[in-house]
């Protein structure tokens, strides 16, 4: 429930959200989604609720707060600084990624979209939506390198990663991962790329690095996105945490970013019947992308 101000209300008993023994009931539950949708635009489903509930406690646990009641309080208070809800949040959604995840779309970039831009432009600008820990944004900053460099090397290229949380930026920005993610990478562009830091860890190169940059980034708050006319947005695996109307929503203002003849890839199965005026599907095998027509 909101007040005429759009703000959730959390007086009262009924808003305690806070009641959280070993279950959330129902009562409860509603209001924690509610507030989370308010607040960031999150959307829990119903069978996710003993996640939602695990990601509270471990906010409490490291915080110091004593009940979910407070911790409610805390939330709903205009007080409440953003660095408590970007580590919620960072709580509440999956992080697990890894380089080249999806090889049909990265097959896509390689292959069709980055040649055909560079026959006809001096550059190209890449967006990674909800990059996490930067594996995706890497990975396609490798491909359009790749693409650059066969072409003699005097275009410039670059690809921004924004995400909604700050542990994973942290994460994305030092560029270092546990030698394990070393078999998702192609051995060409390990030889290129990446470079050993330690026994267990490698780091990617600082020439791509600076390529990359990340930055945090509600996707409530898309009209703060600090890029623009871009070629290529890359978003995948991250409508899942939305509503089907706040999906298409979403994807309809991302395709504002798009340079005419831009293309937004997504992931397959996450917005089948989206239909945008300015927008043309794009037929590649295992691949739900549309390109921007103008």
């Amino acid at each position: 429930m909101a007040d005429s101000a759009g703000q959730p209300q959390a007086s009262a008993e009924a808003r305690p959200g806070a009641g959280l023994g070993l279950e959330m009931d129902d009562r409860h539950f509603a209001d924690w989604t509610q507030l989370l949708e308010d607040r960031t635009g999150l959307f829990i489903a119903p069978e996710r609720r003993s996640f939602l509930v695990s990601g509270i406690r471990a906010r409490m646990r490291e915080t110091g707060c004593p009940s979910a009641r407070e911790y409610y309080r805390q939330l709903t208070s205009g007080g409440v600084q953003a660095r408590e809800w970007s580590l919620l949040i960072d709580r509440l959604t999956v992080h697990e990624t890894c380089f080249f995840r999806h090889r049909a779309s990265m097959h896509m970039v390689r292959d069709e979209l980055v040649p055909a831009v560079l026959e006809k432009e001096r550059g190209y600008l890449a967006w990674s939506v909800g990059c996490a820990t930067g594996e995706e944004a890497y990975s396609l900053a490798m491909l359009i390198g790749g693409c650059v460099e066969a072409g003699g090397g005097e275009q410039y290229f670059g690809v921004t990663g924004t995400d909604i949380s700050l542990p994973s930026l942290r994460q994305a920005r030092q560029g270092v991962y546990i030698n394990r993610r070393l078999g998702d990478i192609p051995q060409e562009l390990q030889d290129r790329y990446c470079r050993p830091v330690s026994r267990t860890h490698f780091a990617i190169t600082p020439q791509l690095r600076k390529r990359v940059c990340f930055a945090q980034l509600n996707l409530r708050d898309l009209g703060r996105a600090p890029m623009s006319s871009v070629n290529l947005i890359y978003c995948q695996n991250l409508l899942i945490y939305y509503d089907r109307d706040r999906r298409s929503a979403i994807v309809d203002r991302l395709a504002e970013f798009l340079r005419p003849g831009g293309v937004l890839i997504l992931g397959s199965g996450e917005l089948l019947d989206w239909r945008n005026p300015n927008m043309e599907k794009v037929r590649y095998p295992d691949t739900l992308a549309y390109r921007r027509t103008n």
